[in-house]
């Protein structure tokens, strides 16, 4: 477990410009110490932020798109190319305007997709896919993903594990199914914490005065269950990128000299 550092960034547009940028290094630097990188995206309006401030960054042409791999925490069991799911706005952001090799591309099962309306096959099916992808090295069911992001909701839910829902107290699987979202759609498909813990970074992003109770909760020792973001971390790195708004409510102790 790796103890969260913090970068506060005036408004949610530079947070946006320099995670992007931040993420640029990384994938670069997972390259060419090992050949390839593997990222996990979010959706939401912060992780949608960040993807179109990397479509606009010249800087973007210095990743091997064709050597990324790209995987999603959560998305929402919907029909394929339905303008509420996570891929569809990840491809209007930034993928549909890259070199990426499709098959490399490893988006969540949709709900009129093999499975049809079987959210848990559907779950399984996308474990059955990173487990396939884990290598040897990677000690487990997942890949060792360079970067993993999150959306933090108001309500602290990451991904879509929800306080108090059964997905958040997943101890085994690395995906299952989400029923009764309290926000909708209601069905949708997730990585459990086992599997985000996995990553060798976890960066959770929050922007605005909605996230800033949920900041201050996840930050302050509270449970996983009752706070999923709480329960968000990297083996060798969690980072928090917030705004100001979203920073508010946090003691300026938590502040690290560098936030900008």
């Amino acid at each position: 477990m790796s103890t969260p550092q913090l970068v506060v960034h005036h408004d949610k547009e530079l947070m946006a410009q320099a995670a992007a940028a931040r993420l640029i290094t990384k994938i670069v630097d997972a390259q060419a110490s090992r050949g390839s990188a593997s990222v996990v995206l979010t959706g939401g309006r912060n992780g949608n932020g960040l993807l179109a401030a990397l479509a606009a960054a010249p800087a973007r042409d210095a990743v091997d798109w064709g050597r990324l791999d790209l995987w999603w925490g959560d998305e929402r069991f919907l029909p394929e190319g339905d303008p509420e799911r996570n891929v569809t706005q990840a491809r209007a952001a930034l993928l549909d305007a890259v070199p990426l090799d499709p098959k490399r591309v490893h988006a969540m099962p949709a709900s009129d997709g093999p499975f049809g309306t079987d959210v848990e096959a559907a779950a399984s099916a996308y474990a059955e896919e990173l487990a396939r992808a884990a290598g040897p090295e990677n000690h487990g069911a997942v890949p060792t993903f360079d970067v993993l992001m999150l959306g933090v909701g108001p309500d602290t839910h990451v991904a879509s594990l929800f306080p108090e829902l059964p997905a958040v107290r997943e101890t085994d699987r690395t995906v299952v199914g989400v029923h009764g979202a309290p926000k909708p759609p209601p069905t949708r498909v997730t990585l459990t914490l086992p599997a985000i813990r996995a990553a060798r970074e976890v960066w959770l992003l929050a922007a605005g005065e909605d996230k800033a109770r949920a900041a201050a909760i996840a930050l302050s020792g509270a449970g996983e269950i009752q706070a999923p973001a709480a329960g968000a971390y990297g083996r060798a790195r969690t980072l928090w990128l917030l705004d100001t708004a979203a920073a508010s409510q946090l003691p300026r102790s938590l502040y690290p000299p560098a936030s900008a």
